[in-house]
């Protein structure tokens, strides 16, 4: 099991990151907007600048579900590589089959 302290951070700044999604993707626009005035272009990089660090998505780590793990995590499964094998080995995850020769 990861720290518990770890895995709370994680989830704070998944709600960040959720909280703050759209005024984050609304700021970059007008950042990469070339046509807007480059007043304002600066003025939204500024606002960009202050908000939390940990509302930017790229600061969400991906865990295992169950263990809290950082590493070797499987996207798709949410499963670290530990997990995703005992869970396979117990025929816990549907399809997926152990093979053994």
């Amino acid at each position: 099991m990861a720290k518990t302290s770890s895995v709370e951070k994680n989830k704070r700044r998944e709600k960040l990151s959720a909280q703050y999604a759209a005024k984050r993707a609304k700021l970059k626009a007008t950042i990469k907007n070339k046509s807007v005035s480059p007043e304002e272009r600066f003025e939204a990089a500024l606002k960009l600048a202050e908000m939390p660090r940990n509302s930017a998505k790229i600061r969400v780590r991906n865990r295992c579900e169950i263990t809290g793990r950082p590493r070797a995590v499987y996207r798709k499964l949410k499963l670290s590589r530990n997990m995703l094998r005992e869970l396979a080995s117990m025929g816990q995850i549907p399809g997926m089959v152990k093979s053994s020769w």
